[in-house]
């Protein structure tokens, strides 16, 4: 049985920290669901780890539904949260509701994230009463980092700050299940935490949030274009796999594979049989 809402909620009640993880493919996500994360997102971040774009701005719906049904197909109890991406949910109510409806109804996703605070809130609220989980984003928001200059450190002004903890107050009071806390000062984190009743998932807020969520390609050391101060690398993988490649190019290139250990074999008489057939003694 999937991790629902409600028990993430609960964990917050209790003061037990919730682990979460993106993942964006069938033998990652059954991997990590089996590792025991109970959330899993499939992150427009994507667009970066995975498709190679600049940025999360130009990840369309339709790729976000077919990683979100391959990592939902890999999961049995993880809650599988789908990305909302750019322009989605932006020009119309109406669109948010459609596009969120397919992460439900398409992708067989538990619940849908997206970005803003205070401007975002009537549409996370109509589309909570639909029935549809929605977890808040707020801080660093990456689908906006053109407006916001870059990937710089949100709220470290008092007005930012207020415009932050009141962002997490409208997403609460518009029916949110958690929200999302990035790259924000770990003493502001610690205070909006304490201001919502809530679970806050920090990236790079600090230890004070209720949880904490990781690109999955940053923990395992996939991502070499840049590493984000915040993560921690658990594991180094690029050059394993990198190594392994090499050395696999080098045995073809030498004929050393593949050997008789992974080759199928056929009855003699048979090959005698198809070799006189085409007219030849050469095996």
């Amino acid at each position: 049985m999937r991790v629902s809402i409600t028990e993430l909620k609960q964990m917050k009640q209790k003061g037990e920290k919730i682990a979460m993880l993106t993942a964006y493919d069938y033998s990652t996500a059954k991997l990590l669901d089996e590792a025991g994360v109970p959330m899993l997102l499939v992150g427009d971040s994507l667009g970066m780890v995975v498709l190679g774009y600049e940025s999360t701005v130009s990840v369309t719906m339709d790729e976000m539904i077919h990683h979100t049904k391959a990592v939902v197909r890999g999961t049995k109890r993880a809650l599988v949260v789908g990305d909302m991406p750019f322009m989605t949910y932006h020009t119309s109510v109406e669109d948010a509701l459609r596009n969120a409806a397919r992460f439900i109804q398409e992708a067989g996703a538990q619940a849908i994230k997206l970005e803003g605070g205070v401007t975002v809130a009537d549409t996370v609220k109509r589309v909570v009463d639909c029935g549809i989980p929605v977890m808040g984003h707020i801080g660093l928001t990456p689908q906006s980092v053109n407006q916001l200059g870059g990937f710089k450190v949100q709220g470290r002004s008092l007005s930012a700050a207020l415009r932050l903890i009141e962002d997490a107050k409208a997403l609460e009071q518009a029916g949110a299940f958690a929200i999302v806390l990035e790259t924000i000062p770990a003493p502001l984190a610690k205070i909006i935490t304490e201001q919502v009743n809530i679970p806050t998932i920090g990236i790079g807020a600090g230890a004070h949030c209720d949880g904490q969520v990781q690109v999955v390609h940053d923990l395992l050391g996939l991502f070499s274009d840049f590493v984000p101060k915040h993560a921690k690398q658990y594991a180094k993988l690029s050059e394993p796999i990198r190594g392994a490649a090499a050395d696999y190019v080098a045995e073809v290139v030498a004929g050393a594979f593949p050997t008789a250990k992974e080759s199928f074999t056929m009855d003699e008489a048979l090959i005698e049989e198809l070799t006189a057939q085409l007219g030849s003694s050469a095996r």
